[in-house]
């Protein structure tokens, strides 16, 4: 199957231009959308809880996934980087129209797959770096490092506090930190780190 995908982030946006210009596209090229995927979303937002997610959980094999451009599978390489990589062991192609780029099964977008892992690799290198350096110069000028003394230390500061009780009952009753973590829509390392500090 060919999907068309198609992501705005807003209400004000419209998802006509990006339509229009797979449409084209697909003329040119003598393909067919067979299913259009349109969503209003941020890229930010994980693509498990997106469209894209249902769309890339049901691509398989010689399928094709079209979009104006990667910007709009996701708004950071790292994640932009995962949806490629999931696609090429499935053995879904996904063609970009204005990057020009044609990911699919061979060795032309294997080298490209590399190429973008390792700029995610420099990428996360270099925020270590910055976060580091960023670090090391608060030292230097005597300013605190790591979570403020007092008030948010205080266990009633915490945004998890007003479930206390429930968090509690949940554990005592054998629920999974995860289960909980979805109950009450954080993430679970948030819960862990409540659990382990305050409880």
């Amino acid at each position: 199957m060919t999907y068309g995908y198609i992501r705005v982030s807003s209400d004000k946006q419209t998802v006509e231009n990006q339509r229009f210009e797979i449409q084209q596209f697909c003329k040119r090229e003598g393909l067919h959308i067979d299913c259009w995927i349109e969503e209003t979303v941020s890229g930010t937002r994980p693509v498990s809880k997106r469209r894209l997610g249902r769309l890339l959980r049901h691509a398989g094999k010689d399928d094709l996934i079209i979009c104006s451009e990667l910007s709009r599978l996701g708004r950071n390489l790292f994640m932009i980087i995962d949806i490629l990589n999931y696609c090429l062991r499935r053995g879904c192609a996904v063609w970009t129209i204005k990057d020009g780029y044609r990911l699919s099964d061979d060795i032309q977008s294997k080298v490209l797959a590399f190429a973008f892992g390792l700029s995610a690799e420099i990428e996360r290198n270099l925020i270590s770096q910055r976060t580091r350096e960023a670090l090391a110069r608060k030292k230097a000028e005597g300013q605190p490092i790591g979570r403020p003394k007092g008030g948010h230390n205080r266990p009633e500061a915490h945004p998890l506090y007003r479930h206390k009780d429930y968090i509690l009952r949940a554990l005592a009753r054998g629920l999974s930190q995860r289960e909980i973590a979805r109950r009450l829509h954080c993430s679970r390392s948030t819960l862990r780190r409540y659990i382990l500090d305050y409880t």
